[in-house]
C-alpha cells in the first residue's frame, strides 16, 4: 500500500524555471557544455557595502531571531522607499512586512486574503508560480490572455471577461516576467477602475521595478485613486540588487491585511534572517549606481539579444521595456509547442531556455530568454541559436 500526498498537488507542475535550472546543472556536471538563458539570476555579485554590513552583523552576534515584522530600521528604510519613489505612505510599525524572498510575501499575501471559494484575476502571460501558488491555498486563478500582436497590452474587455462575484483580487507584474511589459499610465487607470467597480484587492508585483529602460515610469498601483487601501505592494531586493541568494523581500499594504499576513509569517518562517536584514538597510541607503550601473548593461544585453534574435527566420522578438527577458515568438519556426522547440534546442544548440507554456494563456509559441548574463555568452547563444535554425 501506497499512502496517498494530499489531491491538491494533483493540478501543480514543478516549477519550469527551476526544472531547467536543474536540467542545466545535470548537463554541466556530464561534462556537456551548456548556454544557460533560462534562469532568472542576476550575473553580478552582491555589491561590496551590502556584503561588509551583513559581515559586520554577523561579527557583532546579530545572528538569532528577530521581530516577524522585521528589525525597525529596515521597516523604516522600506517606509522612506516607497514614499519617494513610489508616492506610498506607510507606517513602518504596521503596514510593512520583511520576508525571506518577495515570493514568500506574495505566498503569505494571497493566504491571507483569499479563501477557497474566491477567484484571482491574473493576466497572463505572467510569472510560473502565480497560479500555483493559487491552487497550493486551494482558490481558483482566472487567467487572463493577452495578446502577443496587441503588446499584451491589459484592457478592461480582457479583465471583464473572466470577471464573476467570486472575484477577490487581481495580481498584476510590472515590469512583466516574462515579456518584459512596462504597464502604461493608461492600463494602470484600467486596473484601478476594475479593482473599484468590483470592489477588489489589487496585488503589485513590483520586483522588477528598477529594471527598466528609455525613461518608462514606473506606477505603483496603490498610488492610483481609491486603490490605497486595497492594494498590498509586493518587492525585495534580489533583482535590483543582485541579492537572489540572500532571499529578502517585503510586503506592504492596509494594516488590517498586514496584521493578519504576520500570522501566516510567524506560523511557517518566523521572520526573515537577521542579518541578512542588515545587509539590506545598507542597499536602500547606498548610492543609486549600485543598481543604475547594472540596469545601463543589461540596457546593452537586451539590444544584442533582441535584435539578433528578430533578424532569424521564423522568429519575431520585440525589445523589451523592463526586466531582464526576451520573449519571442517562435511559432514560425514550426514546431508543436514551445516545449518541443525548447528540448529541440537544448539538444541541437546547446542552449536552454524557458518554454513559453510554462507562463500561461499568450505564452505557448513563445520562449523566454534571460539576459541576466555576460555579453559574450549572449553572443554565443544566440548565435547557436541561429545556425540552428538555420541547418533544421
Amino acid at each position: 500500500m501506497t499512502l496517498s500526498v494530499a489531491r491538491r498537488f494533483g493540478n501543480i507542475e514543478e516549477s519550469a524555471t527551476f526544472a531547467v535550472a536543474d536540467m542545466v546543472k545535470r548537463l554541466k556536471a556530464e561534462g556537456q557544455p551548456v548556454w544557460d538563458l533560462g534562469g532568472g539570476d542576476p550575473d553580478f555579485d552582491t555589491a561590496a557595502p551590502i556584503i561588509r554590513a551583513a559581515e559586520k552583523a554577523m561579527e557583532e552576534g546579530f545572528t538569532h531571531y528577530v521581530a516577524s515584522r522585521g528589525i525597525p530600521e529596515l521597516r523604516k528604510a522600506i517606509a522612506r522607499k516607497l514614499e519617494d519613489d513610489n508616492g506610498l505612505e506607510y507606517n513602518p510599525d504596521r503596514d510593512i512586512i520583511v520576508t525571506p524572498s518577495a515570493k514568500h510575501a506574495l505566498y503569505i499575501t494571497l493566504l491571507t486574503i483569499l479563501d477557497p471559494e474566491d477567484e484571482i484575476v491574473i493576466p497572463a502571460p505572467s510569472w510560473v508560480s502565480y497560479e500555483a501558488i493559487v491552487n497550493l491555498i486551494g482558490a481558483t486563478p482566472r487567467l487572463v490572455g493577452l495578446n502577443f500582436d496587441d503588446g499584451y497590452r491589459i484592457t478592461l474587455e480582457a479583465l471583464e471577461r473572466v470577471a464573476s462575484k467570486k472575484t477577490k483580487a487581481i495580481l498584476l507584474n510590472s515590469p512583466n516576467n516574462p515579456t518584459g511589459r512596462v504597464m502604461t499610465k493608461g492600463e494602470s487607470e484600467v486596473v484601478a477602475a476594475f479593482a473599484r467597480e468590483h470592489d477588489i484587492f489589487i496585488i503589485s508585483d513590483e520586483i522588477y521595478e528598477k529594471i527598466r529602460y528609455d525613461d518608462r515610469d514606473h506606477i505603483s498601483l496603490g498610488a492610483m485613486d481609491g486603490c490605497f487601501d486595497r492594494t498590498i505592494t509586493i518587492n525585495g531586493f534580489s533583482k535590483a540588487f543582485a541579492m537572489t541568494g540572500w532571499r529578502l523581500g517585503y510586503l506592504a499594504g492596509p494594516a488590517h491585511v498586514v496584521s493578519e499576513a504576520v500570522k501566516a509569517q510567524q506560523h511557517t518562517v518566523g521572520c526573515a534572517g537577521s542579518f541578512t536584514q542588515r545587509a539590506a538597510v545598507a542597499a536602500l541607503e547606498a548610492p543609486p549606481t549600485i543598481v543604475t550601473d547594472m540596469v545601463e548593461e543589461y540596457d546593452r544585453r537586451r539590444r544584442i539579444v533582441a535584435e539578433a534574435l528578430d533578424v532569424i527566420p521564423g522568429i519575431e522578438c520585440p525589445t523589451p521595456e523592463g526586466a531582464f527577458y526576451v520573449f519571442p515568438r517562435v511559432s514560425g519556426l514550426g514546431f508543436d509547442s514551445s516545449a518541443a522547440f525548447s528540448s529541440w534546442l537544448i539538444g541541437e544548440a546547446g542552449v536552454a531556455v524557458t518554454p513559453g507554456s510554462a507562463f500561461g494563456p499568450g505564452g505557448d509559441g513563445h520562449i523566454r530568454i534571460s539576459y541576466a548574463n555576460s555579453q559574450q555568452v549572449l553572443r554565443e547563444a544566440v548565435e547557436r541559436i541561429g545556425e540552428a535554425v538555420a541547418r533544421r
